[in-house]
């Protein structure tokens, strides 16, 4: 696992995770540049998925971005902690990394990588250190060599947060 501070629809890359809504018809934030980026195609792509489920995540084409495939999971909107939220956050994580391990079985590619944004933090009002923490944990217990895990953060802050919460980890790229 790596942390970065970079636009991740820039990154040229094997799977990017979009931070969706529960419509996959684009949205705020980092859901909302990545359909703008990606163009029109991907809208419509994500139109016939019929939305997604909190927790879960389904996959598309990426269009005019610089990765192969975009991994959309809808995170929890944080109510305070009481309904479940890390749960479905760590679901979001989980689901995704399923299905970047399906494509890479599927498409018989001996190694990926995966970027991850800082899912729910934004307007969904995740407490960022929390959300880092689940992020890393739940990673790094299903991980296996095969993908290579990269957290894309937007803002100095939450770049220094995963940093923090890397710390003691040994890094693996």
């Amino acid at each position: 696992m790596i942390v970065v501070k970079c636009d991740i629809t820039c990154l040229e890359i094997d799977i990017i995770v979009n931070a969706a809504n529960n419509t996959l018809l684009g949205g705020g934030g980092v859901d909302g540049v990545i359909h703008y980026k990606a163009g029109e195609e991907l809208r419509n792509e994500c139109a016939k998925l019929n939305g997604c489920e909190t927790g879960e995540a389904k996959i598309t084409s990426a269009y005019n971005l610089f990765s192969d495939k975009i991994i959309h999971t809808v995170g929890p909107v944080y109510k305070g902690g009481e309904y479940g939220e890390s749960e479905l956050l760590k679901n979001s994580y989980l689901n995704s990394m399923l299905l970047a391990e399906n494509y890479r079985k599927e498409n018989n590619i001996e190694k990926i990588a995966i970027a991850f944004p800082c899912i729910s933090t934004g307007v969904y009002g995740y407490p960022k250190e929390e959300a880092s923490k689940i992020a890393i944990d739940t990673i790094k217990k299903i991980n296996n060599s095969k993908i290579k895990v990269i957290f894309a953060c937007h803002s100095d802050y939450d770049y220094q947060i995963y940093l923090e919460n890397l710390q003691g980890i040994k890094l693996k790229c």
